[in-house]
């Protein structure tokens, strides 16, 4: 079974709420995402990990309003979070999607499970490395089995939060493969972290009235009002890397100290 974890949590720091915010009439971004993932042709299961604080019921009950089971666990720890609802729902294989992507493209998340079933990887995605596809097409998909050596040594807050940052910084224990876009398309960005992001989400749902929409017909979008890429282009997207990197050094730190 091919199971997708779609992470969500109300406490956004740049985006409050962000996950339950409308993009359409009556359809949340999250509602957007579940959608859009559920043209995949390859996605057995769908579950929203949320945490156990009491803020993010409202995702569970969302979650329960629109048909999808909910996973709830540790508020910092996404790693175990993730660990946990993979074991609990028998998932051998995980796709990971974050729920600021509302516009993932199901026919990219489908080409990378391909990629990962015919080729045994532990772990695939196409944003490892320098990316080629728009910020907001991001899949991660890896096996329980590496999920579960990750979350049995993942020792830097980083790689608890970010839940594969094991993989990457420890590249030499998995068979891991980075997969690149036909064409560099890295300048485009529809992850919705700011006010900005979400109101482009919303000119572009508006205007694309096919369901699902792919990656080709926001091409063609941007192609015809090239204006609309400059909405969010100075978004600073390093917030959460530099946070987190912040986090390591004080961690290391404190170890060497004790």
């Amino acid at each position: 079974m091919i199971g997708c974890i779609v992470q969500a949590r109300m406490g956004s720091t740049r985006l409050p709420g962000k996950v339950l915010k409308n993009v359409e009439e009556n359809k949340t971004v999250l509602d957007f995402v579940i959608k859009q993932l559920q043209e995949s042709k390859l996605i057995d299961k769908i579950v929203v990990a949320t945490t156990d604080l009491e803020e993010d019921s409202k995702i569970m009950d969302y979650s329960k309003k629109i048909g999808i089971e909910c996973f709830r666990g540790d508020p910092k720890n996404v790693l175990k979070r993730h660990y946990e609802c993979a074991k609990k729902f028998s998932m051998p294989t995980i796709v990971r999607i974050p729920s600021d992507k509302p516009l993932i493209d199901p026919t990219i998340v489908d080409q990378n499970i391909k990629f990962f079933n015919e080729n045994s990887y532990d772990y695939v995605t196409n944003f490892l490395s320098k990316s080629t596809f728009p910020s907001g097409t991001e899949v991660e998909i890896f096996s329980y089995n590496a999920l579960e050596i990750a979350y049995k040594n993942a020792k830097l807050p980083s790689e608890k939060e970010h839940v594969t940052s094991y993989f990457s910084n420890h590249e030499n224990k998995f068979k891991i493969k980075h997969v690149e876009n036909s064409e560099n398309l890295s300048n485009l960005r529809y992850a919705v972290d700011r006010p900005e992001d979400l109101e482009l989400v919303k000119i572009i749902i508006s205007k694309i009235k096919k369901r699902p929409i792919l990656v080709k017909d926001i091409v063609e979008l941007f192609n015809l009002e090239p204006e609309l890429i400059k909405l969010n282009q100075n978004v600073n997207r390093n917030e959460g890397d530099e946070k987190s990197l912040k986090e390591d050094k004080e961690f290391i730190s404190r170890k060497k100290n004790v």
